[in-house]
Protein backbone atom coordinates (compact mmCIF):
# COMPACT_ATOMS: atom_id res chain seq x y z
CA UNK A 1 0.00 0.00 0.00
CA UNK A 2 1.63 3.28 -1.02
CA UNK A 3 2.59 5.75 1.61
CA UNK A 4 2.45 9.36 0.57
CA UNK A 5 2.96 12.70 2.22
CA UNK A 6 2.58 14.78 -0.93
CA UNK A 7 -0.19 17.32 -1.51
CA UNK A 8 -3.54 16.23 -2.88
CA UNK A 9 -4.46 17.58 -6.33
CA UNK A 10 -6.72 20.47 -5.25
CA UNK A 11 -8.36 21.20 -8.65
CA UNK A 12 -9.19 17.52 -9.01
CA UNK A 13 -10.62 17.41 -5.51
CA UNK A 14 -12.79 20.45 -6.25
CA UNK A 15 -14.04 18.84 -9.44
CA UNK A 16 -14.94 15.66 -7.62
CA UNK A 17 -16.74 17.37 -4.76
CA UNK A 18 -18.71 19.52 -7.21
CA UNK A 19 -19.97 16.29 -8.73
CA UNK A 20 -20.95 15.17 -5.23
CA UNK A 21 -22.87 18.38 -4.62
CA UNK A 22 -24.55 18.69 -8.00
CA UNK A 23 -28.23 17.69 -8.22
CA UNK A 24 -28.51 14.09 -9.40
CA UNK A 25 -32.07 14.47 -10.70
CA UNK A 26 -33.71 16.93 -13.10
CA UNK A 27 -34.86 20.00 -11.22
CA UNK A 28 -38.14 20.06 -13.14
CA UNK A 29 -38.91 16.35 -12.68
CA UNK A 30 -42.50 15.70 -11.55
CA UNK A 31 -42.74 13.46 -8.52
CA UNK A 32 -45.66 11.17 -7.83
CA UNK A 33 -47.57 12.19 -4.71
CA UNK A 34 -48.65 9.21 -2.63
CA UNK A 35 -52.31 9.10 -1.56
CA UNK A 36 -53.31 9.59 2.05
CA UNK A 37 -54.86 6.54 3.68
CA UNK A 38 -58.66 6.76 3.52
CA UNK A 39 -59.06 6.52 7.28
CA UNK A 40 -57.09 9.70 8.00
CA UNK A 41 -58.84 13.06 7.87
CA UNK A 42 -56.44 15.50 6.21
CA UNK A 43 -58.93 18.32 5.83
CA UNK A 44 -57.38 20.26 8.68
CA UNK A 45 -53.85 19.87 7.36
CA UNK A 46 -52.26 21.97 4.60
CA UNK A 47 -52.65 19.73 1.55
CA UNK A 48 -49.38 20.90 0.07
CA UNK A 49 -47.53 19.83 3.16
CA UNK A 50 -48.89 16.39 3.98
CA UNK A 51 -48.05 13.05 2.48
CA UNK A 52 -48.26 9.39 3.29
CA UNK A 53 -44.93 7.88 4.24
CA UNK A 54 -46.01 4.47 2.97
CA UNK A 55 -48.41 2.77 0.60
CA UNK A 56 -47.88 -0.65 2.18
CA UNK A 57 -51.27 -1.84 3.45
CA UNK A 58 -49.58 -4.13 5.97
CA UNK A 59 -47.79 -1.36 7.85
CA UNK A 60 -49.06 1.45 10.01
CA UNK A 61 -49.12 4.55 7.86
CA UNK A 62 -47.64 7.65 9.38
CA UNK A 63 -48.21 11.18 8.22
CA UNK A 64 -45.54 13.76 7.66
CA UNK A 65 -45.97 17.50 7.56
CA UNK A 66 -42.95 17.79 5.27
CA UNK A 67 -43.59 18.97 1.70
CA UNK A 68 -43.52 16.21 -0.89
CA UNK A 69 -39.93 15.74 -2.00
CA UNK A 70 -37.57 13.17 -3.52
CA UNK A 71 -36.23 10.71 -0.95
CA UNK A 72 -32.70 11.76 -0.06
CA UNK A 73 -30.51 8.68 0.21
CA UNK A 74 -27.02 10.12 -0.06
CA UNK A 75 -24.35 9.71 2.64
CA UNK A 76 -25.57 12.91 4.31
CA UNK A 77 -27.50 15.07 4.76
CA UNK A 78 -30.15 12.43 5.40
CA UNK A 79 -33.91 12.47 5.72
CA UNK A 80 -35.11 13.94 9.02
CA UNK A 81 -37.78 13.03 11.52
CA UNK A 82 -40.64 15.54 11.71
CA UNK A 83 -40.08 16.14 15.42
CA UNK A 84 -36.47 17.14 14.73
CA UNK A 85 -37.49 19.55 11.99
CA UNK A 86 -40.26 20.99 14.16
CA UNK A 87 -37.64 21.78 16.80
CA UNK A 88 -36.00 24.07 14.26
CA UNK A 89 -39.08 26.29 14.25
CA UNK A 90 -38.68 27.23 17.92
CA UNK A 91 -39.12 30.93 18.50
CA UNK A 92 -36.05 33.09 18.88
CA UNK A 93 -34.49 33.03 22.33
CA UNK A 94 -31.40 34.20 24.14
CA UNK A 95 -28.43 31.88 23.89
CA UNK A 96 -27.63 32.65 27.52
CA UNK A 97 -31.24 32.48 28.75
CA UNK A 98 -32.13 29.76 31.28
CA UNK A 99 -34.36 27.75 28.93
CA UNK A 100 -31.72 27.42 26.22
CA UNK A 101 -28.89 26.87 28.68
CA UNK A 102 -30.83 23.96 30.15
CA UNK A 103 -31.42 22.43 26.69
CA UNK A 104 -27.77 22.85 25.69
CA UNK A 105 -26.61 21.30 28.96
CA UNK A 106 -28.85 18.27 28.44
CA UNK A 107 -27.64 17.99 24.84
CA UNK A 108 -24.00 17.79 25.91
CA UNK A 109 -24.85 15.22 28.57
CA UNK A 110 -26.71 13.04 26.07
CA UNK A 111 -23.68 13.11 23.76
CA UNK A 112 -21.79 11.23 26.45
CA UNK A 113 -24.32 8.42 26.15
CA UNK A 114 -24.07 8.41 22.36
CA UNK A 115 -20.27 8.16 22.46
CA UNK A 116 -20.45 5.72 25.39
CA UNK A 117 -18.27 7.56 27.85
CA UNK A 118 -18.69 8.07 31.58
CA UNK A 119 -15.26 9.65 32.03
CA UNK A 120 -15.74 13.03 33.69
CA UNK A 121 -12.40 14.22 32.28
CA UNK A 122 -13.67 13.77 28.70
CA UNK A 123 -15.45 16.72 27.15
CA UNK A 124 -18.09 17.00 24.40
CA UNK A 125 -18.08 20.04 22.10
CA UNK A 126 -20.93 21.38 19.97
CA UNK A 127 -19.92 24.28 17.71
CA UNK A 128 -21.60 26.01 14.81
CA UNK A 129 -19.95 24.64 11.69
CA UNK A 130 -19.67 21.58 9.48
CA UNK A 131 -17.96 18.29 10.21
CA UNK A 132 -14.80 19.69 8.65
CA UNK A 133 -14.50 22.05 11.61
CA UNK A 134 -13.67 18.95 13.67
CA UNK A 135 -10.47 18.58 11.68
CA UNK A 136 -9.55 22.14 12.56
CA UNK A 137 -10.24 21.51 16.25
CA UNK A 138 -7.77 18.64 16.16
CA UNK A 139 -5.14 20.39 14.04
CA UNK A 140 -5.30 23.73 15.87
CA UNK A 141 -5.22 22.33 19.40
CA UNK A 142 -3.84 18.81 19.71
CA UNK A 143 -0.72 19.06 17.54
CA UNK A 144 1.82 21.85 17.25
CA UNK A 145 3.68 23.03 14.15
CA UNK A 146 6.56 20.69 13.40
CA UNK A 147 5.11 17.71 15.27
CA UNK A 148 4.36 14.45 13.50
CA UNK A 149 0.95 13.03 12.60
CA UNK A 150 0.16 9.63 11.10
CA UNK A 151 -2.93 9.69 8.87
CA UNK A 152 -4.64 6.46 7.80
CA UNK A 153 -6.52 7.16 4.58
CA UNK A 154 -9.27 5.09 2.99
CA UNK A 155 -10.36 7.74 0.52
CA UNK A 156 -11.19 11.36 -0.16
CA UNK A 157 -11.84 12.40 3.44
CA UNK A 158 -8.74 10.76 4.85
CA UNK A 159 -6.76 12.78 2.33
CA UNK A 160 -8.66 15.88 3.41
CA UNK A 161 -7.78 15.36 7.07
CA UNK A 162 -4.10 15.09 6.04
CA UNK A 163 -4.40 18.36 4.09
CA UNK A 164 -5.91 20.11 7.11
CA UNK A 165 -3.12 18.99 9.42
CA UNK A 166 -0.52 20.24 6.93
CA UNK A 167 -2.17 23.66 6.83
CA UNK A 168 -1.59 23.96 10.59
CA UNK A 169 2.08 23.00 10.24
CA UNK A 170 2.06 19.33 11.18
CA UNK A 171 4.48 16.91 9.55
CA UNK A 172 2.15 14.34 8.02
CA UNK A 173 2.94 10.76 7.12
CA UNK A 174 0.08 9.20 5.23
CA UNK A 175 -0.69 5.50 4.79
CA UNK A 176 -3.17 5.23 1.94
CA UNK A 177 -5.04 2.09 0.95
CA UNK A 178 -6.24 1.16 -2.51
CA UNK A 179 -9.88 2.15 -3.16
CA UNK A 180 -12.15 -0.22 -1.26
CA UNK A 181 -9.61 -1.37 1.31
CA UNK A 182 -7.94 -0.02 4.44
CA UNK A 183 -4.41 0.11 5.88
CA UNK A 184 -3.54 -3.07 7.74
CA UNK A 185 -2.25 -3.37 11.30
CA UNK A 186 1.28 -4.67 10.46
CA UNK A 187 1.93 -1.67 8.22
CA UNK A 188 0.58 0.70 10.87
CA UNK A 189 2.69 -0.97 13.57
CA UNK A 190 5.81 -0.58 11.43
CA UNK A 191 5.16 3.14 10.96
CA UNK A 192 4.50 3.68 14.68
CA UNK A 193 7.73 1.89 15.60
CA UNK A 194 9.82 4.05 13.26
CA UNK A 195 8.82 7.48 14.52
CA UNK A 196 7.14 9.15 17.49
CA UNK A 197 3.78 10.55 16.39
CA UNK A 198 1.83 13.13 18.37
CA UNK A 199 -1.41 11.72 17.00
CA UNK A 200 -2.87 9.18 14.61
CA UNK A 201 -6.04 9.88 12.65
CA UNK A 202 -8.38 7.37 11.07
CA UNK A 203 -11.58 7.91 9.11
CA UNK A 204 -14.08 5.48 10.63
CA UNK A 205 -16.23 5.48 7.49
CA UNK A 206 -14.85 7.27 4.46
CA UNK A 207 -17.89 8.54 2.59
CA UNK A 208 -16.03 8.37 -0.72
CA UNK A 209 -15.59 4.59 -0.60
CA UNK A 210 -17.97 3.20 2.01
CA UNK A 211 -14.98 1.61 3.76
CA UNK A 212 -15.38 0.96 7.49
CA UNK A 213 -12.15 1.10 9.50
CA UNK A 214 -11.84 -1.12 12.55
CA UNK A 215 -11.13 0.90 15.72
CA UNK A 216 -10.84 -1.42 18.71
CA UNK A 217 -7.79 -3.40 17.60
CA UNK A 218 -6.26 -0.31 16.01
CA UNK A 219 -6.45 1.59 19.29
CA UNK A 220 -5.01 -1.36 21.20
CA UNK A 221 -2.08 -1.41 18.75
CA UNK A 222 -1.41 2.32 19.16
CA UNK A 223 -1.53 2.14 22.95
CA UNK A 224 0.85 -0.86 22.92
CA UNK A 225 3.41 0.36 20.39
CA UNK A 226 3.22 4.15 20.86
CA UNK A 227 1.34 4.83 24.11
CA UNK A 228 1.77 8.61 23.98
CA UNK A 229 0.16 8.91 20.53
CA UNK A 230 -3.39 10.28 20.57
CA UNK A 231 -5.99 8.20 18.70
CA UNK A 232 -8.26 10.54 16.74
CA UNK A 233 -11.29 9.34 14.76
CA UNK A 234 -13.14 11.11 11.96
CA UNK A 235 -16.62 9.82 12.74
CA UNK A 236 -18.61 12.16 10.50
CA UNK A 237 -20.25 9.26 8.63
CA UNK A 238 -20.21 6.75 11.48
CA UNK A 239 -21.39 8.30 14.74
CA UNK A 240 -24.91 7.04 15.59
CA UNK A 241 -24.89 4.21 13.04
CA UNK A 242 -21.58 2.42 13.74
CA UNK A 243 -20.57 1.27 17.19
CA UNK A 244 -18.13 3.60 18.94
CA UNK A 245 -17.20 2.73 22.52
CA UNK A 246 -15.18 5.77 23.51
CA UNK A 247 -14.04 4.58 26.95
CA UNK A 248 -13.58 0.86 26.29
CA UNK A 249 -11.59 1.48 23.10
CA UNK A 250 -9.49 4.24 24.73
CA UNK A 251 -10.15 6.78 22.00
CA UNK A 252 -8.84 10.33 22.43
CA UNK A 253 -11.03 12.18 19.99
CA UNK A 254 -14.02 11.58 17.74
CA UNK A 255 -15.25 14.38 15.48
CA UNK A 256 -18.58 14.27 13.68
CA UNK A 257 -21.43 16.41 12.34
CA UNK A 258 -25.15 16.80 12.85
CA UNK A 259 -26.54 15.96 9.41
CA UNK A 260 -25.66 12.30 9.02
CA UNK A 261 -26.67 9.37 11.23
CA UNK A 262 -27.44 11.65 14.19
CA UNK A 263 -30.33 12.90 12.09
CA UNK A 264 -30.23 16.66 12.60
CA UNK A 265 -29.96 19.39 9.92
CA UNK A 266 -26.47 20.43 8.89
CA UNK A 267 -24.69 23.20 10.75
CA UNK A 268 -23.21 21.68 13.91
CA UNK A 269 -19.71 20.32 14.47
CA UNK A 270 -19.92 17.71 17.24
CA UNK A 271 -16.97 16.10 18.96
CA UNK A 272 -15.77 14.26 22.04
CA UNK A 273 -12.25 14.52 23.41
CA UNK A 274 -10.67 12.47 26.18
CA UNK A 275 -9.08 13.82 29.31
CA UNK A 276 -5.74 12.79 27.81
CA UNK A 277 -6.43 14.89 24.71
CA UNK A 278 -7.48 17.86 26.83
CA UNK A 279 -4.26 17.47 28.83
CA UNK A 280 -2.23 17.40 25.60
CA UNK A 281 -3.88 20.67 24.62
CA UNK A 282 -3.17 22.21 28.01
CA UNK A 283 0.50 21.15 27.75
CA UNK A 284 1.04 22.97 24.45
CA UNK A 285 4.23 25.01 24.22
CA UNK A 286 2.67 27.36 21.66
CA UNK A 287 -0.78 29.00 21.51
CA UNK A 288 -3.57 27.31 19.52
CA UNK A 289 -3.25 28.15 15.84
CA UNK A 290 -6.91 29.12 15.37
CA UNK A 291 -9.12 31.66 17.08
CA UNK A 292 -12.63 30.31 16.47
CA UNK A 293 -11.48 26.68 16.75
CA UNK A 294 -9.41 27.30 19.89
CA UNK A 295 -10.06 24.95 22.82
CA UNK A 296 -8.76 27.75 25.03
CA UNK A 297 -11.88 29.69 24.05
CA UNK A 298 -14.38 26.83 23.84
CA UNK A 299 -13.46 24.47 26.67
CA UNK A 300 -14.79 26.68 29.51
CA UNK A 301 -17.90 27.46 27.46
CA UNK A 302 -18.74 23.78 26.97
CA UNK A 303 -18.01 23.00 30.62
CA UNK A 304 -20.27 25.84 31.76
CA UNK A 305 -23.13 24.91 29.44
CA UNK A 306 -22.99 21.28 30.55
CA UNK A 307 -23.17 22.52 34.14
CA UNK A 308 -26.17 24.60 32.98
CA UNK A 309 -24.45 27.92 33.55
CA UNK A 310 -24.78 30.68 30.95
CA UNK A 311 -21.55 31.39 29.10
CA UNK A 312 -20.40 33.11 25.96
CA UNK A 313 -17.57 33.10 23.44
CA UNK A 314 -19.39 33.01 20.08
CA UNK A 315 -23.11 32.77 19.46
CA UNK A 316 -24.45 29.22 19.03
CA UNK A 317 -27.55 28.36 17.01
CA UNK A 318 -30.39 27.81 19.49
CA UNK A 319 -32.65 26.30 16.83
CA UNK A 320 -30.05 23.78 15.66
CA UNK A 321 -29.14 22.87 19.22
CA UNK A 322 -32.82 22.28 19.98
CA UNK A 323 -33.05 20.04 16.91
CA UNK A 324 -29.98 18.15 18.09
CA UNK A 325 -31.54 17.83 21.55
CA UNK A 326 -34.62 16.23 19.98
CA UNK A 327 -32.54 13.87 17.83
CA UNK A 328 -30.41 12.78 20.79
CA UNK A 329 -33.49 12.31 22.97
CA UNK A 330 -34.80 9.87 20.35
CA UNK A 331 -31.45 8.07 20.11
CA UNK A 332 -31.10 7.67 23.87
CA UNK A 333 -34.70 6.48 24.18
CA UNK A 334 -34.08 3.81 21.54
CA UNK A 335 -30.73 2.79 23.01
CA UNK A 336 -27.44 3.20 21.18
CA UNK A 337 -26.73 -0.53 20.90
CA UNK A 338 -30.21 -1.12 19.49
CA UNK A 339 -29.59 1.67 17.00
CA UNK A 340 -26.31 0.14 15.86
CA UNK A 341 -28.01 -3.25 15.44
CA UNK A 342 -30.87 -1.73 13.42
CA UNK A 343 -28.45 -0.06 11.01
CA UNK A 344 -26.51 -3.30 10.58
CA UNK A 345 -29.69 -5.26 9.86
CA UNK A 346 -30.81 -2.71 7.27
CA UNK A 347 -27.33 -2.65 5.73
CA UNK A 348 -27.28 -6.44 5.41
CA UNK A 349 -30.65 -6.32 3.63
CA UNK A 350 -29.51 -3.59 1.24
CA UNK A 351 -26.21 -5.26 0.43
CA UNK A 352 -27.98 -8.57 -0.24
CA UNK A 353 -30.33 -6.79 -2.65
CA UNK A 354 -27.39 -5.13 -4.41
CA UNK A 355 -25.67 -8.50 -4.78
CA UNK A 356 -28.91 -9.98 -6.13
CA UNK A 357 -28.79 -7.35 -8.87
CA UNK A 358 -25.36 -8.65 -9.83
CA UNK A 359 -23.58 -5.53 -8.59
CA UNK A 360 -20.34 -5.29 -6.60
CA UNK A 361 -19.33 -2.92 -3.83
CA UNK A 362 -16.26 -0.70 -3.75
CA UNK A 363 -15.48 -2.27 -0.35
CA UNK A 364 -15.27 -5.90 -1.42
CA UNK A 365 -14.45 -7.39 2.00
CA UNK A 366 -17.60 -7.61 4.19
CA UNK A 367 -15.49 -6.67 7.24
CA UNK A 368 -14.62 -3.38 5.52
CA UNK A 369 -18.19 -2.43 4.59
CA UNK A 370 -19.95 0.45 6.33
CA UNK A 371 -23.45 -0.02 7.72
CA UNK A 372 -24.77 3.48 7.03
CA UNK A 373 -23.93 3.68 3.33
CA UNK A 374 -22.95 1.50 0.39
CA UNK A 375 -20.63 2.43 -2.49
CA UNK A 376 -21.78 0.47 -5.56
CA UNK A 377 -19.72 -0.23 -8.67
CA UNK A 378 -21.73 0.38 -11.85
CA UNK A 379 -21.99 -2.18 -14.66
CA UNK A 380 -19.52 -1.45 -17.44
CA UNK A 381 -22.20 -0.23 -19.85
CA UNK A 382 -23.86 2.12 -17.33
CA UNK A 383 -22.69 5.64 -16.50
CA UNK A 384 -23.55 7.40 -13.26
CA UNK A 385 -24.47 10.56 -15.16
CA UNK A 386 -27.09 8.51 -17.00
CA UNK A 387 -28.37 6.44 -14.07
CA UNK A 388 -28.69 9.09 -11.34
CA UNK A 389 -31.29 11.20 -13.20
CA UNK A 390 -33.35 8.03 -13.80
CA UNK A 391 -33.33 7.38 -10.05
CA UNK A 392 -34.30 11.02 -9.51
CA UNK A 393 -37.24 10.63 -11.87
CA UNK A 394 -38.43 7.87 -9.54
CA UNK A 395 -38.14 10.14 -6.52
CA UNK A 396 -34.85 8.75 -5.19
CA UNK A 397 -31.59 10.68 -4.83
CA UNK A 398 -28.28 8.78 -4.67
CA UNK A 399 -24.82 10.39 -4.82
CA UNK A 400 -22.16 10.11 -7.49
CA UNK A 401 -18.61 8.93 -6.89
CA UNK A 402 -15.95 11.32 -5.59
CA UNK A 403 -12.83 9.18 -5.14
CA UNK A 404 -10.52 10.56 -7.82
CA UNK A 405 -9.24 7.12 -8.89
CA UNK A 406 -12.69 5.61 -9.55
CA UNK A 407 -15.14 8.54 -9.54
CA UNK A 408 -16.92 7.62 -12.79
CA UNK A 409 -17.23 3.95 -11.92
CA UNK A 410 -19.55 3.97 -8.92
CA UNK A 411 -22.46 5.58 -7.07
CA UNK A 412 -23.25 5.90 -3.36
CA UNK A 413 -26.38 4.90 -1.46
CA UNK A 414 -26.79 6.41 2.02
CA UNK A 415 -29.00 4.50 4.46
CA UNK A 416 -28.96 6.16 7.86
CA UNK A 417 -31.44 7.42 10.43
CA UNK A 418 -35.19 7.44 9.85
CA UNK A 419 -34.84 5.96 6.37
CA UNK A 420 -33.91 2.63 7.96
CA UNK A 421 -35.23 3.05 11.51
CA UNK A 422 -38.80 3.81 10.37
CA UNK A 423 -39.75 1.00 7.94
CA UNK A 424 -43.18 2.59 7.39
CA UNK A 425 -41.51 5.18 5.19
CA UNK A 426 -40.62 2.48 2.69
CA UNK A 427 -37.39 4.24 1.72
CA UNK A 428 -35.22 1.14 1.36
CA UNK A 429 -37.72 -0.75 -0.79
CA UNK A 430 -38.35 2.33 -2.91
CA UNK A 431 -34.61 2.79 -3.46
CA UNK A 432 -33.93 -0.81 -4.43
CA UNK A 433 -36.86 -0.81 -6.85
CA UNK A 434 -35.71 2.49 -8.39
CA UNK A 435 -32.18 1.15 -8.75
CA UNK A 436 -33.39 -2.03 -10.46
CA UNK A 437 -35.67 -0.12 -12.83
CA UNK A 438 -33.10 2.59 -13.52
CA UNK A 439 -30.43 0.04 -14.40
CA UNK A 440 -32.87 -1.75 -16.69
CA UNK A 441 -33.72 1.51 -18.42
CA UNK A 442 -29.98 2.04 -18.95
CA UNK A 443 -29.83 -1.31 -20.74
CA UNK A 444 -28.43 -3.42 -17.91
CA UNK A 445 -29.71 -6.92 -17.30
CA UNK A 446 -28.23 -9.22 -14.69
CA UNK A 447 -26.32 -12.04 -16.37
Amino acid sequence: MPRSSGPVDSPARLSLISRHLAPSYPLNTPYTVERHPDNIDTSLLPKTQTRALTTDANSSAKMSTQPEHPTLLIPGPIEFDDAVLNSMSHYSESHVGPAFVNVFGETLSMLRKLFQTTDSSAQPFVLSGSGTLGWDLVAANLIEPGEDALVLSTGYFGDGFADCLKVYGANVTQISAEPGSRPQLPEIEKALSEKKYKLLTVTHVDTSTGVLSELKNLSELVHRVSPDTLVIVDGVCSVACEEIDFDAWKLDGVVTASQKAIGCPAGLSISMFSGRAIQAFQNRQTPPTSYFASMKNWLPIMQNYEAKKPSYFATPSPQLVRALHTALTQIVAQGVKERFAAHKAASDKIKAAIAALGLKQVAANPDDQAHGMTAIYLPENVKGAELLPKLGARGVVFAGGIHKAIAAKYIRFGHMGVSVLDPSRGHVEKAIKALEEGLSECGYQKA
